[in-house]
């Protein structure tokens, strides 16, 4: 099989398009079938098995997947600007291959060198975020940005979007994770920013473009972002959130972890705190997070 052949690929195409799932998932059937030119033809008991799906999903996928197989998805994502990234691409990051569930494909839309930048820091946070964040945001970014680093979050309300914004302000690069399809943007309101990223900066999911918003994408999404980057800074969250989740997965991953401290009377202030119990490094400028890196000899000159 030649991974960079454009019928192969059209055909992982069609199938993810129709079953958008992370690699872990996909990988049984590419083990039986490194071509996919079986699985048209495949039973559907077989593919049940190999896929540990039910008889019906089975059969669903098998008739959806003859139904756009050949549908030429690389002309009509190159129509939209949009570049799916198969996991066998040069272009796909090698941090996010040693995830637990790496995804199968990144559609990208804007500057695709921003993904192999290895200086990538995340900035998330809650989305009642106060003008606290936006402030400590302002403080951090700075030393980061002038040592190139490319900021990445995931255009939510809140922090992310602040972490966004303030990146271009400061004439930084910076790559927003979404946890929808990049035919719809999350929040609506933020669709001149996700406008602008897709042009100088980058858009990066896991779904194909027709996905919607579902509560359950955001969770996954993370697990994105955290990959990507070599450490996560959380700005204000609440003591049981998604965040914090996050964070928690990152730290568990052997990413850096760092934590903005609040005060003690805010709920937001309750996640920093909590993370930094767990072991996360307490920080309130950006030179401390360089020199963390630099200690644990991450940053490549």
């Amino acid at each position: 099989m030649n991974c960079t052949d454009e019928r192969w690929m059209n055909r992982f195409l069609a199938l993810h398009y129709v079953f958008p799932v992370p690699l872990n998932k996909i990988e049984p059937l590419i083990e039986f079938d490194p071509t996919l030119s079986e699985l048209a033809k495949l039973q559907t008991s077989k593919l049940s098995e190999i896929l540990k799906i039910t008889q019906k999903r089975a059969i669903q996928l098998k008739e959806m997947y003859q139904k756009f197989v050949e549908t030429p998805f690389l002309q009509i994502y190159e129509k939209h600007r949009i570049t799916p990234i198969i996991y066998t691409n040069p272009n796909y990051p090698l941090s996010l291959k040693y995830l637990y569930d790496p995804p199968a494909v990144l559609y990208v839309k804007g500057d695709i060198s921003l993904l192999n930048v290895a200086k990538k820091i995340a900035i998330i946070g809650s989305r009642d975020a106060t003008e606290y964040s936006e402030n400590s945001i302002k403080m951090i970014l700075p030393p980061l940005i002038e040592q190139n680093f490319v900021i990445v979050s995931g255009l939510a309300k809140g922090a992310d979007t602040m972490a966004h914004e303030i990146t271009i302000q400061l004439g930084g690069k910076t790559i927003a994770v979404l946890g929808t399809g990049l035919f719809h943007t999350y929040p609506k309101e933020n669709e001149g920013l996700a406008e602008k990223m897709s042009k100088n900066h980058l858009l990066v999911t896991e779904y194909p473009p027709y996905i919607t918003p579902k509560k359950w994408n955001f969770p996954m999404r993370n697990r994105i972002i955290s990959g990507l980057s070599q450490g996560v800074v959380i700005t204000e969250a609440k003591e049981k959130s998604g965040t914090v989740s996050t964070m928690e997965h990152a730290l568990e991953n052997g990413k850096e972890i760092f934590a903005i401290p609040g005060a003690i009377d805010s709920p937001l202030s309750a996640g920093p705190h909590l993370l930094i119990l767990e072991g996360a490094k307490p920080i309130w400028n950006g030179y401390q997070i360089l020199e963390e890196l630099c200690d644990n000899e991450q940053i490549n000159n």
